[in-house]
């Protein structure tokens, strides 16, 4: 694609972990420097930031098919799943919460910490590199409240066949929280056709930005039935109100938002996700999964153990490599200028739209002359 030459490190280097972190664009670097002209010959422009605020809620909304008023402003999808966990009753019959064994550790950790607060929670463990439908079946119950899935692993790029898990939750009476992280920007999502009741994600990875900027998405009629307790003044109906004596939630999904928002981020998640729609999640897609294709076709062909799912529509945007030291791996390819990640023995490749199939041909240049460190 021709945006390419808008971010600079592939000047020197074959940049494929935008799992981890998105390239920086020159849109971006030019949005932080727009943010400290402001500050510094404006001082202290709160309207202009408020509104930033709603340009990025607005854009947000548009990538998934929400309406403004179902998207919270977030500092990190912790933030978003901790604000819907506080909203949640655990005391009742209906207690129990399934996560799947795909989530990152934060979803994890936070459904645990509600066992403090009576939840129950089950693990949905997976087969292999896939995660079965019919053990979501047997998991979710009449006694579940919420159920917590990624759409793309972390770990392997294997992902989940969100809709069908929604309609197995919903037909047992349970709420549906999915962690888009992993795909957001890499392929259409419409939270209405998979009809789930939450949805975060950030800006960090796919969205081309930095950390400190997530979003949470929440179903229209379910907002005025919960009332999260991790709240702050961005949460208020009024923001400005600044009442001391009185906690006035506002009527849309800003109720889950709390404190300040971090406002140099606002400026660089905007740019980033612009530069995205200008390009299309369409167009992206498509050619992602042309780079990817040609990842597990060369490894395979290599003799490299691909652990993600072969089958194009059980995978991301990512291509995990078995590798028995797979830090020193990453290592070695980074002295290559190649760069890439690692998580539980597997070797990330995380391609986006900037990369192309000489990329691919580099990389696997790299993976062959450092093959003894690949299972």
């Amino acid at each position: 694609m021709n945006v390419r030459n808008r971010f600079p490190i592939f000047r020197s280097k074959v940049y494929m972990n935008s799992c981890s972190q998105g390239a920086l664009s020159v849109d971006v670097r030019r949005a932080y420097e727009d943010y400290m002209c402001d500050l510094e010959q404006r001082g202290s422009p709160w309207e202009l930031w408020v509104q930033k605020n709603e340009a990025v809620r607005n854009a947000f909304a548009t990538l998934v098919n929400a309406g403004a008023g179902e998207v919270a402003v977030e500092t990190s999808t912790s933030a978003a799943i901790s604000s819907v966990a506080s909203a949640l009753d655990f005391s009742g019959p209906r207690n129990k919460v399934v996560v799947s064994d795909f989530e990152f550790p934060t979803a994890g950790q936070i459904w645990h910490a509600q066992e403090a607060r009576g939840a129950k929670i089950t693990h949905v463990p997976a087969a292999g590199n896939i995660i079965p439908l019919e053990r979501f079946e047997e998991a979710i119950d009449e006694r579940t409240k919420l159920v917590q899935i990624t759409h793309v692993c972390y770990r392997n790029g294997s992902k989940l066949d969100v809709k069908a898990i929604t309609e197995i939750a919903h037909r047992k009476g349970a709420l549906v929280l999915v962690d888009a992280y992993q795909s957001l920007g890499t392929t259409p999502i419409d939270v209405k056709a998979w009809n789930v009741d939450f949805l975060a994600g950030g800006v960090l990875k796919y969205l081309l930005a930095s950390p400190g900027l997530a979003f949470l998405y929440a179903r229209k009629d379910l907002i005025s039935t919960l009332n999260p307790t991790n709240v702050g003044w961005f949460a208020q109906a009024n923001i400005f109100a600044m009442d001391i004596y009185a906690h006035a939630p506002a009527p849309t999904a800003r109720r889950f938002e709390s404190g300040t928002p971090p406002v140099p981020n606002l400026y660089a998640g905007l740019a980033g996700m612009k530069l995205l729609q200008s390009v299309g999640v369409d167009r992206i897609e498509a050619h992602v999964s042309e780079i990817t294709g040609a990842i597990k076709e060369g490894a395979m062909r290599r003799g490299f153990n691909v652990v993600t799912p072969i089958e194009p529509s059980k995978h991301g945007a990512m291509i995990a490599l078995r590798s028995h030291m797979d830090h020193m791996l990453v290592k070695r390819l980074e002295e290559d200028n190649i760069i890439l990640s690692c998580r539980d023995n597997n070797l990330r490749i995380s391609p986006h739209f900037y990369n192309n199939l000489e990329d691919v041909d580099r990389l696997m240049d790299g993976l062959t002359k450092h093959k003894d460190l690949l299972v």
